[in-house]
């Protein structure tokens, strides 16, 4: 059947009920906007490891097409269910992790090797791998709120969703993330760059 609007215009949740009722276009159009999102905060969770984010993001994904055809609207947003689901799986995969062995924070991703290695690039790199490496130390729940809210840039009422907590919790959980990465990062202002840099107070 074809479709008289373009999905392109249509909300997640409305993709949702169409591709539900048979429109693979539909599927493709959520599926665009949500994947990447859904992969780059995996690979934030899982200290950079793009592989995994990319095994989570995939699972999400087709989790979110089982779901479909009991999907409800209304009820939450796409895109706080994908984020909780994808939260879930990536917390899996770190306790597997830490089964097998506590692995070295210094598994940070390899930003410099697939780019010119021109001083820009190369102080880019080694602010996302010390953010990245600071990220780790951070308590899981602390980790889980200050990449939702300053690196994904969900607002307090859907990370309160995402991780099933109250607002309150939310914005005490980005505070104490935030104060334990500047605290983390500080001895390595200069060296990364931020000596200059107001943003970095």
């Amino acid at each position: 059947m074809v479709m008289a609007f373009d999905a392109d215009m249509a909300s997640d949740e409305a993709l949702m009920v169409l591709y539900a009722n048979g429109d693979p276009g539909a599927a493709r159009t959520l599926a665009h906007r949500v994947t990447p999102r859904i992969h780059a905060y995996a690979v934030r969770m899982l200290g950079g490891d793009r592989a995994e984010a990319e095994d989570v993001a995939q699972e999400t994904m087709l989790r979110l097409w089982r779901i479909a055809p009991e999907w409800r609207q209304g009820e939450t947003r796409v895109t706080t269910w994908a984020y909780r689901v994808a939260t879930n799986l990536c917390l899996d995969r770190q306790r597997a992790r830490r089964r097998k062995a506590q692995t070295a924070l210094e598994d940070a991703p390899d930003l410099a090797a697939d780019g010119p290695s021109a001083e820009g690039r190369l102080v880019q790199a080694d602010r996302m791998a010390a953010l990245q490496a600071a990220l780790g130390e951070l308590p899981e729940r602390q980790r889980q709120a200050v990449v939702l809210r300053h690196i994904e840039g969900l607002a307090n009422p859907e990370i309160a969703a995402v991780m099933e907590i109250g607002v309150e919790a939310v914005e005490s959980l980005t505070a104490r993330g935030k104060r334990a990465l500047a605290a983390i990062l500080a001895g390595r202002r200069d060296e990364l760059g931020y000596k200059d840099d107001p943003d970095a107070e």
